[in-house]
Order: structure tokens, then C-alpha cells, then sequence
């Protein structure tokens, strides 16, 4: 669906403005627009966080059941970290003005599990692109129980998904690096992605097993090998931490796109959206809690979507200065900038939304589709 969908709308003013003050911001400021000394410690601090504790799990030298689960609740913190503050950043070419800078961090995704290719893919492509388009964005597709957009299919089961969508957050990244990694590689060659990224077939599948073997290696045979407990509680600390990464993961990108405000558009019967793309990102993503610096700084600059969808080559660090860019001139031209105060604001709307999306009558939400 993605191929046949275009952006019409001739009306550039806006983006052309917003780049240029944006670009006026780094030059007089003479600052690189990648990652500065703060984000290279913060860099040290999210691999710390996870192999940290990895390093005393590995060492054996304690005995105790609640020592390894604590680690494993932390790895997960970091996991988290690792994906949010530095693999995103390197994966959107936005840490380094050095391409092999962002490959050999963006691999840090392969290096905890997941696969770098996939997620390029799935979120650079096909989000970044067309930001809540029903068919192609991937992020609010449906997932087993869960309805995110109000396009999509409604089940009876749907109107509870308010309660128990929480709980299936947590399996976010277990379900990634287990099952959907394989089925996303085989999907995207299927619909030519491997070829647009110019790239083989064969480089990433062998990427994606070499890397998966690998993994599981450290993470889950080492651990059998050298602590003294069953071996099922090394499985059961490897689900832990990654149902902590994954419940911070959904959540986090859920606050951005399924909020109270955000809109579904809709392509007509020819495929076209009359908007531009950056007045698109507008009308379809939210920020929160932008004031929460110890927020900002452990979720990577991802409250301030709003400002990553739109510049998401320029890293995470600089989003809090751009935001009064952005918002200034969104409002000048008399477009939306979307913002929750509060991180309990942001989950509150997100919760409505859930629970609107689980009506078969979403009008609620639909009421808020940008209409040309």
C-alpha cells in the first residue's frame, strides 16, 4: 500500500521556513547537529546499565535467586536504554556525521537481540513515512487482541483492551527478537524492501541468524553455564528483563502516536493524502512532558516526537532548544503542535484512546481525522 500513497499538497512554505530556522539555530550556535560530549556519556551509561549487571550475573560469585532476578529487572532498564538513546539515534544516521559511527552503534540493536535491518525497515521506511496510515504504517497495525487505529477491524473482545492492553505491552521486544524478526525479513522481501535498501538477501539473513545465535549465547547459555541455579530460572530472568524493555518501549511509542489528538488520516481512492509530509507528522504525533529532564534524558529525546519526526536526522540532545523553533512556527502557519504537560497526562489520553478504540462506533477518535 505504501507505494501507491503520495503526499500532494504543493504547499512547502512551512517546512521550508521551519528548516531554514533550524538550520540558522546550529550555525550560529556552531554546534554539530550529531551527538556532543553529554550524549557520548549517556552513551557509556546505557551499555553500563546493561552490562553491568550482565557482568555480575556471568561472574558467579553470589548465590542468591533474588540478586540475579534484580539484575535481570535491571539489564531490562538498560535494554531499554540502549534502544531508545543510542541504537535509535545511530539507526536514523543521527549520532555521527560518520556513516561506519552509526552502522557499527545501530548494530547495538542486533547486539541485544534484535535486528537492525528489520527495524530500519518497519520504522525509518514505514512510520517516519506515513505516521498512522492504516495498511502501512506497521506501528498501529493490529496486533493479536489489540486495535489501534480506528480504520482497522473491530472484535467484541476489543472493548476490554483498555485493561489488558498493559499486559501485552510487556511482550513487546520478547515477541521481536523470538518470532517477528524472522517473519518481518521474510515479509519485507516479499514486498521488494531488501532490494530498496539496497541490500541482498542473503547479507541479512545471514546477518539476522549469525547475530541471533550469538545473542543467545550470552544471554542465555553462558548464564546456564555458570550460575548454580535450574536452568529455568535463567529463562525465566531472561523474560523478566525483557518485559521491563518492552513495556517501556510500547508505552513510550504509544504516548507519541495513539494520544487523544493525534489523527488517522485517510488516502483517497487514488492513493493520495492532501497534505505535505511535515504538516502530516503534525497532525499525527504528540509530544509529552517536555519539561521532565530526567524523562528526556533516559527515553532519548522520543517525549519530543513532534521534533523527531520532522528532523530525526539531528540527534535526540537537540530537541529540547529546536522545540520552541518547531512550535513557533507551527502555530505562525497555523498548524497544530501537539503536547501533553505531563507523562500521567500522556497516559491518561493514552488509556481514552484505548478505550474509544475499543468501541465498534470509534467517533470519538475518528472526529479527530484531518480532513482536507
Amino acid at each position: 500500500m505504501s507505494q501507491s500513497i503520495k503526499f500532494v499538497s504543493k504547499e512547502y512554505d512551512f517546512f521550508t521556513t521551519l528548516n531554514h530556522r533550524v538550520n540558522q539555530y546550529f550555525k550560529t550556535k556552531n554546534i554539530s547537529r550529531n551527538a556532543n560530549t553529554a550524549m557520548v556519556f549517556k552513551t557509556i551509561a546505557m551499555f553500563t546499565l546493561y552490562f553491568g549487571p550482565y557482568a555480575v550475573i556471568v561472574a558467579g560469585s553470589f548465590s542468591s535467586l533474588y540478586v540475579f532476578y534484580a539484575m535481570s529487572a535491571v539489564m531490562g532498564f538498560g535494554l531499554a536504554g540502549i534502544g531508545m538513546s543510542v541504537m535509535h539515534d545511530a539507526n536514523h544516521s543521527a549520532y555521527s556525521k560518520k556513516k561506519w559511527v552509526n552502522t557499527l552503534l545501530g548494530y547495538s540493536l542486533n547486539m541485544v537481540g534484535g535486528n537492525a535491518f528489520n527495524w530500519k525497515v518497519q520504522h525509518n521506511v514505514l512510520h517516519h513515512t506515513f505516521t498512522n496510515v492504516d495498511g502501512t504504517d506497521e506501528d498501529i497495525e493490529p496486533r493479536g487482541v489489540l486495535r489501534f487505529c480506528p480504520h482497522t477491524d473491530w472484535k467484541p473482545f476489543h472493548k476490554f483492551q483498555f485493561i489488558y492492553a498493559w499486559f501485552f505491552y510487556g511482550l513487546l521486544s520478547f515477541i521481536w527478537i523470538v518470532f517477528k524478526d524472522f517473519e518481518r525479513l521474510t515479509r519485507y522481501k516479499r514486498a521488494g524492501q531488501i532490494e530498496k535498501q539496497k541490500t541482498t538477501e542473503l547479507k541479512e539473513w545471514s546477518v539476522l541468524i549469525f547475530t541471533k545465535i550469538a545473542y543467545y549465547a550470552y544471554i542465555i547459555v553462558i548464564p546456564m553455564l555458570v550460575l548454580p541455579f535450574a536452568w529455568w530460572h535463567v529463562l525465566i530472568g531472561f523474560f523478566v528483563m525483557h518485559y521491563i524493555a518492552g513495556f517501556i518501549l510500547a508505552v513510550v511509542f504509544q504516548l507519541a502516536h495513539v494520544v487523544e489528538g493525534t489523527e488517522y488520516p485517510v488516502p483517497d481512492e487514488t492513493g493520495n493524502i492532501y497534505n505535505t509530509w511535515a504538516v502530516h507528522q503534525l497532525h499525527t504525533t504528540a509530544n509529552f512532558a517536555q519539561h521532565n529532564r530526567l524523562l528526556s534524558w533516559y527515553v532519548g529525546g522520543l517525549n519530543y516526537q513532534v521534533e523527531h519526526h520532522l528532523f530525526s536526522n539531528i540527534c535526540h540532545v537537540h530537541y529540547h532548544k529546536l522545540s520552541k523553533i518547531v512550535k513557533e512556527t507551527s502555530e505562525e502557519f497555523g498548524h497544530p503542535y501537539k503536547s501533553k504537560r505531563r507523562l500521567r497526562d500522556a497516559v491518561a489520553s493514552h488509556f481514552k484512546v484505548l478505550k474509544a478504540l475499543g468501541k465498534k462506533d470509534a467517533s470519538p477518535v475518528l472526529e479527530a481525522v484531518f480532513v482536507p
